[in-house]
C-alpha cells in the first residue's frame, strides 16, 4: 500500500496504560524514573510509527521533568502523539497522568517531548509525512512558540561542545574503575563531580 504524504495529528494518537507494580517501585515505593522514561518512550516510539509507517527510533529526548511521585498501585496513563514532522524525524509530545482507581482522584505528572527518526529497510532514514493539525489546540499560537523555544533549547545543547567533553570524561573516569555496582558507580560520580 502507498505511503500518505500527508497524515492527521490524531491518526498518531496513542494511549497506553500501566499498573505500577512492585518490580517497578523504588524502596519508597515509588515509580522509577527509568521505568516511566522507558513507557514514554515505547508510547512515543508506537505514534512516531503510526505517523511514518515505519519502523522509527529514538533521537534525542528533550529535558523531563518529575512532577510528583507515581505510588506502588496506581495506573499511568500516557497520551502521545506527533507534535512536528520534519524530513525524516518527527517531534512526539507525551502527556502523563496517574489516577488513583480507588479514589478517583488523577493529575499530571510528566510531560515529555521526544525525537524520533523513520528508517527504511536498510536503516536509513525516509521521508515522514507532512503533519496536517485539524484542530484549534493543535495550530494554537502558544503551542508554536512552544515548539520554537524547544527548537533553540534542542540547538544550543546540540552545539555545546563542553557538554559532550564533560560526559565524555566522566563516563570514561567511572569505566576505569570498573564499578560494581549502583552505589559504586555514584560514588564515582559524586567524587569526580566534585573535583570539577
Amino acid at each position: 500500500m502507498p505511503q500518505k504524504s500527508s497524515k492527521k495529528v490524531r491518526e498518531s494518537q496513542i494511549e497506553m496504560t500501566e499498573l505500577v507494580l512492585p518490580n517497578d517501585t523504588n524502596q519508597l515505593g515509588n515509580l522509577l524514573g527509568g521505568r516511566l522514561m522507558h513507557w514514554m518512550d515505547i508510547c512515543a516510539a508506537i505514534s512516531a510509527g503510526k505517523h511514518s509507517g515505519r519502523v522509527c527510533v529514538t533521537a534525542s529526548v528533550d529535558e523531563i521533568n518529575f512532577l510528583g511521585p507515581v505510588k506502588l498501585g496506581q495506573v499511568v496513563h500516557l497520551y502521545a502523539s506527533v507534535n512536528r514532522a520534519f524530513h525524516t524525524s518527527m517531534e512526539v509530545g507525551v502527556r502523563v497522568i496517574v489516577e488513583d482507581i480507588h479514589t478517583g482522584y488523577s493529575r499530571h505528572v510528566n510531560t515529555g517531548y521526544l525525537t524520533f527518526v523513520a528508517l527504511d529497510e536498510t536503516g536509513r532514514g525516509v521521508k515522514v509525512p507532512e503533519l496536517i493539525p485539524t484542530t484549534s489546540e493543535e495550530t494554537r499560537k502558544e503551542v508554536l512558540e512552544e515548539q520554537r523555544r524547544r527548537d533553540e533549547e534542542r540547538k544550543k545543547t546540540r552545539n555545546s561542545p563542553r557538554k559532550n567533553i564533560n560526559t565524555v570524561f566522566l563516563i570514561s573516569k567511572i569505566l576505569e574503575t570498573k564499578p560494581r555496582s549502583i552505589s559504586q558507580i555514584t560514588y564515582r560520580i559524586s567524587s569526580i563531580c566534585t573535583f570539577q
